[in-house]
């Protein structure tokens, strides 16, 4: 391979975070592990139709195994040849090949990944995040490799994502400790919102990704036992160095971990639950979810993700890697969710801008918003957007992507330009309670609690999909175009009041609540459910 003629990594480019104070260079010497994700295989218009896949009912929908997939699309054995060939040439090893993920792990020194991809590899500070490695620019790769790489992910390490929760304040418990401040345990809420009672997510496996932090199996004996539940089996797995490592602290990660835990396992008891843990990088955190997806001991067919970072954030390389192992997630029959966040309109952005968050924006996900729900006698007194940010409690975050263009199963939203004027995805695509004020009761780290955030909502729709899929007797699969097919009023409480700061919850979607809060019974029925004569369906999943 001639690595003498070179072209620039298209979308690589890389800025140093915000208030990061270069500190000098990286060692040459330090060891590390940077990750190549490559295209797919097969040939130009065998792979399927995503928007037509998107278009069938879930009973016409035919998805492909995960095996059918890794022989039909997986990198192709040319591809991954050439990648080792350039690692041999600059002193790199190939620690891990993956057809099926599209992914190759290459290990080597700092300066030897210097030279590979013409960067300089520098030390920064952060006021808030700490150290971090990182680069500026774009990347080179050899003219050969120019059609083959998507995009390499490991070089900078800076940290990517943030947990969406919340966990109410004592200040905002004590304001006026009635309804209107009642926590709710997450079967009250699936009651609320009318989930099928007659399944338990048997024979279901929903994948959890997480960015740090850990569980602690008595926490967990403990919540399920206060709902006089059987606690689920939970299995984790770790990826790139990742691991269940609870740091004791609620207020950190571990509240995201057992949250998503106890959120999906009291909806859906029966189901297997894996959760991925990396590292909190744009390369974990992607490593993390194609593991996921492409899991053949587990075989997910439900993802929740419940970190993010505004666009603004991320690389180009880093959304387009995410958007193209979601769209492999819909041809396998698996359906995402991700938090949209608690920041309101801006998404934390430090100059106040209208921003969405990532990977919530994915077309080929579900972006998942905040109400504020008050309860009576179990039932709906009232729900509106989650927006506390006069109490410092946070805000559904939702807006318009700058990235992404507007699906087609969007365009009788009415969706609003994006602030870049242009015509973007709308964010979110649908909502549940998120209000800390109005949260979920946990246990973290040996302690009950009360966390709200958007982090909730994503497990609460992952536990309703996989008591969907039971009931269905087959995998919904891509789940946006059928929610806007049938409408706010088919299958949602339709949330009309509130707003996040700067877009209005009004009738059909918006860009605070989606399409709304779900009537799971209805979303039911309108999915085509009929569970007797589903019985003698052969499960399109394999």
């Amino acid at each position: 391979m001639s690595t003498q003629d070179r072209v620039p990594l298209a979308r690589s480019e890389r800025t140093p975070m915000e208030g990061a104070k270069l500190i000098g260079p990286s060692d040459p010497h330090e060891k590390m592990a940077v990750t190549v994700y490559l295209r797919r295989g097969s040939e130009p218009g065998v792979y399927p139709n995503i928007a037509r896949l998107g278009s069938l009912p879930v009973n016409e929908r035919h998805h492909l195994s995960r095996e059918e997939f890794a022989k039909a699309h997986g990198a192709s054995a040319d591809d991954l040849a050439k990648v080792r060939r350039f690692a041999a040439e600059f002193g790199l090893e190939v620690k891990e090949e993956s057809p099926a993920r599209r992914s190759v792990v290459l290990t080597g020194t700092v300066g030897a990944f210097s030279r590979a991809f013409e960067t300089k590899l520098e030390r920064y500070e952060h006021p808030t995040k700490g150290y971090y490695r990182g680069r500026t620019g774009t990347l080179t790769i050899p003219t050969e490799l120019a059609s083959a790489i998507e995009g390499v992910f490991g070089l900078d390490d800076r940290p990517q994502a943030k947990p969406h929760f919340r966990i109410r304040s004592e200040a905002a418990g004590k304001l006026q400790p009635h309804a209107q401040h009642a926590s709710y345990d997450p079967t009250q809420v699936a009651q609320a919102y009318d989930f099928p009672t007659g399944a338990a997510g048997s024979n279901q496996s929903i994948a959890l990704i997480e960015l740090g932090g850990g569980f602690k199996p008595a926490d967990l004996t403990a919540f399920f036992s206060k709902l006089k539940l059987s606690s689920p089996k939970v299995t984790a797995i770790g990826v790139d160095g990742g691991s269940n490592t609870p740091t004791g602290d609620p207020s950190g990660p571990d509240g995201e971990v057992e949250l998503d835990i106890e959120v999906v396992g009291s909806i859906a008891p029966s189901a297997q639950i894996g959760v991925y843990f990396a590292p909190n990088t744009d390369q974990g955190f992607l490593d993390a979810l194609t593991t996921a997806i492409h899991d053949t001991s587990l075989k997910p067919s439900v993802i929740s993700i419940s970190w993010g970072g505004a666009e603004n954030t991320w690389t180009q390389q880093a959304m387009n890697a995410f958007d193209s192992a979601a769209q492999d997630a819909a041809t396998m029959g698996i359906t995402i969710f991700a938090a949209s966040g608690d920041d309101g309109a801006t998404d934390g952005d430090p100059h106040g801008n209208l921003e969405v968050d990532f990977p919530a924006s994915c077309p080929q996900m579900t972006g998942c918003g905040g109400t504020k729900l008050v309860l009576s006698g179990g039932s709906i007194k009232s729900e509106v957007a989650w927006n506390e940010l006069s109490e410092q409690e946070g805000a559904t975050g939702g807006g318009v992507s700058q990235t992404f263009p507007l699906p087609v199963w969007q365009q009788n939203a009415n969706v609003p330009k994006a602030p870049n004027k242009q015509a973007g995805r709308g964010v979110p695509d649908v909502a549940g309670d998120a209000d800390p004020t109005t949260g979920y009761n946990v246990v973290v780290d040996g302690a009950g609690t009360v966390i709200g955030g958007t982090s909730a909502v994503a497990p609460l729709w992952a536990g309703l999909t996989a008591l969907l899929n039971q009931s269905l007797g087959q995998p919904i699969g891509f789940l946006n175009p059928l929610l806007y097919s049938h409408g706010a009023a088919a299958t949602f409480h339709d949330i009309v009041s509130g707003n996040n700061g700067e877009y209005t919850s009004a009738p059909g979607w918006d860009p605070c609540t989606g399409l709304g809060s779900p009537d799971g019974k209805k979303l039911l029925t309108a999915l085509g459910s009929n569970p007797a004569s589903q019985q003698t369906r052969k499960s399109v999943a394999r």
